[in-house]
C-alpha cells in the first residue's frame, strides 16, 4: 500500500492567509487597527509624557532648578500646594455638575420633545422637528454670546449692557447671568437634538403592545410611563448620557463666555506658565473620557433585552392632548424653539449694525439713524473710527481668508473622516462578533469621548516640538480633525451597514463581482442617506469647532479662532458677523444636503 501523503503544513497556512487576504473587512480591520492605535494612543503617550518633563520658563523649572529632564513635582503641585483648590478641585467640581447638570437638561428637554413628536396628536410637528435641532447645528457658542446680549448688564457683570437691561432696565441676578446655571442651560439646549433623536427613534419604533396590555389591566398612565415606556427607551437614555458628558467636560467656549472656571477653561489659562500641570489637567479629562467607555461597555453586557421593534406590532396610540392643549404646546414649542434657533441669527445680524456694544437706543427712540453700515462697508482702516485699524467685514481679508481656510478644512476632514467611518463600520458590520474588530470599532469611537480641549491638547505637544513642527499649518488641523471626527461616520456607517443582510453582498460574489463594485453598486446606494450623514456631520462640526483648534493654530486662522481673537479685542460687531456668517454657511451646506440627498439628522422621527 502507498503511504498516505500528509499534508502540507506550509501551503495551508499559506492557503489561509491568502483566503483571509481575499475578504476587504480583514485588510480594513487589520490596516485601521493599526492607524487608529497609533492616532489615538501616540497622543495620550505624548502628553503623560509632558506631564513630567521640565519646561524652560516655567514653574517646575522653577520649583526643580532644572531646564530638562523629568520630575514629578507637577504632580506634587498640582494637587498639594496652596493653589490646588483654585487650579484643580474647584474647576474639576465645576466640570463635573456642568456636565451632570447637562446631561440631565438634554435628556429632559429632548426626551420630552421627541415624546410629544412621536406619541402625542400635538400640532407643527413637522416645522418643530426641523427647528429643533438648530442648536446642535449651530456653533457650541451661539447660545452662550445670545445669553450674553440678552440678559448682562453693566450693573451686574460690568459689561455693556444686553438687550433687556438697555430696554426694559430688567437687570438679571449674577448666578443667572454668569456661571454653572447658565453654563449647563446652554450646553443642555446644545445637545437636546442628541436625546431628541435617538429617544425618538425608539419612541417610533417601540412595540405598542405592551403599552396596550398595560391599558387594558387598567394600570394608570404614570404607571405604565414609569414601568413599561421609560425602561424602554433606557438605552437611548445611556447613549444620550455616553455622548453629551464627554462633550459637557470638554466644552471650552460656553465657560469662557459664561465665565465658569473648569478644567478646560483653566487649562488655556495654565498652559503658558504652568505647562506640565496643565497637561495633567488634560489627562484627567481623558480618564473620565475612558471611564465613561468603560461603564457603556459594563452596561451592554449587563443590559436586560429590550426588545422595542417587532414582527407583529399594533399601530401605535397617539395620546390626545385635548383640541386646544395639541396647539397650544406646539405653540409654546414654537415660541421656545424661536429663541433658540432662529432669535440668535436676527440678534447676530443686529449686533453687527450698533454703533458701539449694547448700543440699543434706536428702539426707544424709534430712529434708525442710531444704526451704522461702517462695520460692513468701510473699505479703509487709516481713518480712526473705533475699528482698531480693521477695514470692514465685507472688506476684511483676514475674516475671508479665515472663511476660506475653514471650509476647505471642513471638506478635507469630512471627506477622508467620512470615507475611513465608512469603511470600518462596513468592517465592523461584516465581523461583527470579532474580538478585533470590537477592538477597532472601540478604539475608533474613543477620540470622541475625549474632550476636545484634552485631543487639541495632545496633538499640540505630540506634532509641535523640536522633532516636527506643524503648528498652525492645514496638516496639524486635518490630522487632529480626522481623528476626533472619524467616530461620526464610523457610528453612523455602523448602525446603517447592520440593517444590510449579507445575503446581497454574497449573491454578487457569486457572479464573481468585485469589492470596489458591490460597494458602489449595492452597498452605499442602499444605505446612502446614513452614509452621506456620517461625511455631513464631521463637515458642519468642523465648521464650528474652536475647543479642537484652539491650541493647534494662530488666531485668524480659522473662522472660530479669528471670532475668539476680536473677542479679546472688543469688537463685538466682527464677532457677531462671524457668528452669522457661520451659521447661515451651516444652515445653507445642511439645508442643500438635505434637498439633494434627503439625508438629515432628524428624518425618520418627525422630520418626515
Amino acid at each position: 500500500m502507498e503511504a498516505i501523503a500528509k499534508p502540507d503544513k506550509s501551503a495551508i497556512f499559506k492557503n489561509k492567509v491568502k483566503t483571509w487576504f481575499s475578504q476587504p473587512q480583514n485588510i480594513i480591520l487589520l490596516l485601521f487597527g493599526i492607524v487608529l492605535t497609533f492616532s489615538t494612543v501616540a497622543p495620550i503617550v505624548a502628553i503623560v509624557k509632558d506631564t513630567f518633563a521640565i519646561h524652560p520658563g516655567t514653574i517646575d523649572q522653577h520649583l526643580t532648578g532644572r531646564t530638562t529632564g523629568y520630575t514629578v513635582v507637577n504632580y506634587i503641585d498640582l494637587f498639594t500646594s496652596r493653589l490646588a483648590v483654585t487650579n484643580l478641585w474647584k474647576p474639576l467640581l465645576n466640570t463635573i455638575i456642568l456636565s451632570v447638570l447637562t446631561c440631565f437638561i438634554s435628556i429632559l428637554f429632548g426626551g420630552l420633545f421627541a415624546f410629544l413628536v412621536t406619541r402625542t396628536d400635538m400640532k407643527f410637528k413637522k416645522y418643530l422637528s426641523s427647528i429643533f435641532i438648530f442648536p446642535y447645528i449651530m456653533p457650541q457658542w451661539t447660545l452662550a454670546v445670545v445669553w450674553q446680549h440678552m440678559f448682562y448688564s453693566n450693573k451686574v457683570t460690568g459689561t455693556s449692557d444686553g438687550l433687556l437691561a438697555a430696554i426694559f432696565q430688567i437687570y438679571f441676578p449674577h448666578w443667572w447671568c454668569q456661571g454653572v446655571f447658565p453654563s449647563a442651560v446652554v450646553l443642555g439646549l446644545h445637545y437636546a437634538p442628541f436625546a431628541y433623536i435617538l429617544i425618538g427613534g425608539i419612541f417610533k419604533n417601540m412595540d405598542a403592545n405592551l403599552e396596550e396590555a398595560a391599558t387594558i389591566l387598567d394600570t394608570p398612565k404614570w404607571k405604565i410611563m414609569f414601568k413599561v415606556t421609560l425602561p424602554m427607551i433606557k438605552p437611548a437614555i445611556l447613549s444620550t448620557i455616553l455622548l453629551v458628558f464627554g462633550s459637557a467636560m470638554g466644552s471650552y467656549p460656553v465657560p469662557h463666555y459664561l465665565s465658569l472656571t473648569t478644567l478646560s477653561t483653566k487649562y488655556i489659562s495654565m498652559n503658558s506658565k504652568y505647562t506640565g500641570e496643565a497637561s495633567i489637567l488634560a489627562i484627567i479629562m481623558m480618564v473620565f473620557g475612558v471611564l465613561i467607555l468603560g461603564l457603556n461597555q459594563m452596561s451592554l453586557k449587563s443590559r436586560k433585552n429590550y426588545t422595542t421593534v417587532t414582527g407583529k406590532s399594533g399601530q401605535l396610540t397617539k395620546l390626545t392632548i385635548g383640541k386646544i392643549g395639541k396647539y397650544l404646546v406646539g405653540i409654546i414649542f414654537i415660541i421656545i424653539t424661536f429663541f433658540t434657533s432662529i432669535w440668535p441669527i436676527v440678534l447676530f445680524a443686529l449686533e453687527t449694525f450698533l454703533p458701539n456694544p449694547g448700543d440699543y437706543s434706536f428702539l426707544y427712540t424709534g430712529n434708525l439713524a442710531h444704526l451704522t453700515t461702517k462695520w460692513w462697508v468701510t473699505n479703509e482702516n487709516i481713518t480712526e473710527n473705533g475699528m482698531y485699524g480693521q477695514s470692514g467685514i465685507l472688506y476684511n481679508k483676514t475674516i475671508w481668508h479665515a472663511f476660506f481656510g475653514t471650509l476647505f478644512l471642513a471638506v478635507v476632514c469630512a471627506l477622508i473622516a467620512g470615507t475611513i467611518g465608512t469603511l470600518i463600520g462596513y468592517a465592523v458590520a461584516k465581523k461583527r462578533r470579532n474580538k478585533w474588530a470590537n477592538y477597532v470599532n472601540n478604539v475608533a469611537f474613543l477620540p470622541y469621548l475625549m474632550p476636545s480641549i484634552a485631543v487639541g491638547a495632545a496633538f499640540f505637544i505630540l506634532f509641535s516640538n523640536e522633532h516636527i513642527n506643524l503648528f498652525n499649518t492645514y496638516t496639524l488641523l486635518i490630522i487632529a480633525g480626522v481623528v476626533k471626527y472619524i467616530p461620526f461616520a464610523s457610528r453612523s456607517s455602523l448602525n446603517s451597514m447592520l440593517q444590510i443582510s449579507n445575503e446581497l453582498e454574497e449573491a454578487a460574489i457569486i457572479m464573481n463581482t468585485p469589492w470596489i463594485k458591490r460597494m458602489t453598486r449595492i452597498i452605499i446606494p442602499i444605505q446612502k442617506s446614513s452614509i452621506i450623514s456620517g461625511y455631513l456631520l464631521p463637515f458642519m462640526t468642523c465648521l464650528r469647532e474652536l475647543s479642537l483648534f484652539l491650541l493647534l493654530c494662530t488666531q485668524g486662522f480659522i473662522l472660530s479662532t479669528t471670532l475668539d481673537y476680536f473677542d479679546e479685542m472688543g469688537l463685538y460687531a466682527f464677532s457677531s458677523a462671524i457668528n452669522l456668517i457661520l451659521i447661515v454657511t451651516i444652515l445653507v451646506f445642511n439645508t442643500l444636503v438635505n434637498k439633494l440627498t434627503g439625508a438629515s439628522l432628524d428624518s425618520g422621527i418627525g422630520g418626515k
